[in-house]
């Protein structure tokens, strides 16, 4: 068997290539292990952003915080559920691992303006918001390695390179001036950026493509379609990972560490049956359709222990056929829809945020359903790219996802939401007093950020009285995983009593959610993936005590 040596070895390449660029800068010698052919993993399919608090980019945009403002939120958010030195990682050393993404890629950054935390009412929170995201990125400067970033699931009917910020604004695109100026400005910048030999992509994939642009500058090797096999435990300490290699298996020993940073079990179906719901699809993910586990399993043969394996980054969805079903953010918090369960009735603030959307939807019976009506449909993009006033794809409703009818009465019976005409009835006058008395939709910094500005007193609420009405299932989607290898405060490795594994590190959706079971903002599991990596590598390197 082949065997080579460095001090620290990555195995992942989505955040892992932070860990790696901060491993490489303090000395180390690394190596990126990745398991696909593509780079970017999740990361490179996600919105891109990272909520990493109080760093130096919010700073200079002119946002004010206090890591003990941070520290109060989070001991509200987390309500106990993890301890406070998992998480503190992540306030403490956050914005250094700013500071290395901002050091070692060629990327630049915008504040997140107004995206609020995901509960800005808790003592600590913002409304102001704390997410960084990447500007758009020419990838066309990664020369050959442009063809290894993963490619989005779903390809865009125009090159858009379309971030957060400007999300916001291309669903009001039917309603709002501005919307129909930011659809403009990002078409003349994808296509004409065609036009003198650019690529600009945003979101998640510019921040792959920069962390790997900073990976090369950084002359770290990546070693493509090279999954783990097994790790090598001498004493009782990682020291090392057998990986499979063109056909072969090769020994790589690692004097450092070992990082597992290689997504979660998102496609693994029994895992997700066994820890979650027997409702799940794993059709109904999101993430990287490479990630099955395979670290997690390989690193509890190891002797470590899991965490909230029960949980997930819950992202809302329409189960489409396709690579990947069509998520709904803006959409449940704009007027003139509501969500209820196969009675017919609301269970919930539509508008919540995704992740604990998901919670609530995934203790119902499956699926629920998205209702509407033809003022809703004319005025707001749908399901990840339907534009107003298009017609829903003719697969949804052969496939049974989509009902039409003139009447509500009609819908009710075509669909078995018995209970359907009473709730829209009991809606409708919430709608008009411009108050959601049964479930507080509005009420959030957080809901009213996707709302309709257009819209008053209440921008998420108008009523669904004009037909024909429509009738969408609704599935808990997700991100990805958030369970995983239980780790401590510089991302050690833990067993079930609680000793660490030398040697082995694990971070991103490897590792068991540092804020437990709730996602505190915008980019938190893209913010924790490069705050516990850099720990990691900064830990394995001897310069940052456990």
């Amino acid at each position: 068997m082949d065997e080579t040596r460095y001090d620290f070895v990555v195995v992942g390449s989505g955040t892992g290539m932070l860990a790696a660029l901060a491993a490489a800068e303090a000395g180390l010698s690394v190596l990126i292990v990745e398991k696909s052919r593509y780079f970017g993993g999740s990361t490179a399919l996600s919105g891109g952003g990272f909520w990493i608090p109080n760093n130096t980019l919010l700073r200079q945009a002119g946002v004010v915080d206090s890591p003990d403002r941070v520290r109060e939120y989070l001991r509200h958010v987390t309500a106990g559920e993890t301890p406070e030195s998992r998480w503190e990682t992540h306030v403490v050393h956050g914005p250094a691992a700013v500071d290395v993404l901002r050091r070692r890629t060629p990327l630049r950054y915008q504040h997140m303006t107004d995206y609020a935390d995901y509960f800005p009412e808790l003592p600590g929170g913002s409304a102001t918001g704390r997410a960084i995201e990447p500007k758009p990125f020419d990838v066309r400067r990664l020369g050959a390695d442009r063809a290894r970033l993963r490619p989005p699931a779903m390809a865009a009917p125009f090159p858009m390179p379309v971030s957060g910020r400007t999300y916001k604004w291309l669903n009001l695109v039917a309603r709002k001036p501005r919307g129909i100026v930011t659809g403009a400005k990002l078409l003349g910048l994808g296509v004409g950026g065609l036009a003198i030999r650019r690529e600009y992509v945003a979101g998640g994939g510019a921040l792959a493509a920069g962390l790997f642009a900073g990976v090369r500058r950084s002359g770290i090797p990546v070693w493509f379609e090279t999954p783990l096999k097994e790790l090598i435990v001498e004493d009782g300490r990682v020291t090392g990972v057998v990986v499979t290699r063109d056909g072969a298996d090769v020994t790589v020993r690692a004097d450092r560490g070992v990082l597992l940073s290689a997504g979660g079990f998102d496609r693994r179906a029994d895992w997700r049956h066994k820890y979650q719901s027997e409702q799940l699809d794993t059709a109904w993910s999101l993430g990287n359709p490479e990630n099955t586990g395979d670290a997690i399993e390989i690193a509890t043969a190891a002797g470590a222990d899991l965490a909230f394996m029960e949980e997930s980054w819950w992202f809302p969805a329409v189960p489409a056929p396709g690579p990947m079903p069509g998520p709904l953010l803006a959409e449940r918090s704009l007027p003139g829809q509501i969500i209820v369960n196969q009675q017919g009735r609301r269970f919930m603030n539509e508008a919540v945020n995704y992740m604990t959307a998901g919670q609530i939807m995934i203790k119902e019976e499956l699926p629920v359903w998205m209702v509407f009506d033809q003022r809703y449909r004319n005025r707001y993009v749908f399901g990840g790219g339907i534009f107003p006033r298009q017609a829903l794809p003719k697969a949804w409703y052969d496939a049974g996802i989509a009902h039409q009818a003139p009447t509500v009465a009609e819908l009710a019976a075509r669909t078995g939401l018995t209970g359907l005409p009473a709730t829209l009835d009991r809606f409708n006058l919430l709608a008009a007093a411009g108050r959601d008395d049964d479930f507080q939709r509005g009420a959030s910094a957080y809901d009213r950020y996707y709302g309709d500005p257009t819209i008053t007193p209440n921008p998420c609420l108008g009523p669904i009285d004009r037909g024909p009405f429509y009738a969408v299932k609704v599935v808990p989607g997700d991100l990805g995983t958030c369970g995983g290898i239980r780790a401590d405060g510089v991302g050690r490795a833990l067993r079930p009593d609680g000793s660490v594994i030398d040697g082995l590190y694990a971070t991103g959706n490897s590792a068991g959610n540092a804020f437990g079971r709730v996602y505190p903002g915008p980019g938190a599991t893209i913010g924790q993936g490069l705050s516990f990596g850099y720990a990691a590598a900064l830990h394995a390197a001897g310069k940052l005590p456990a």
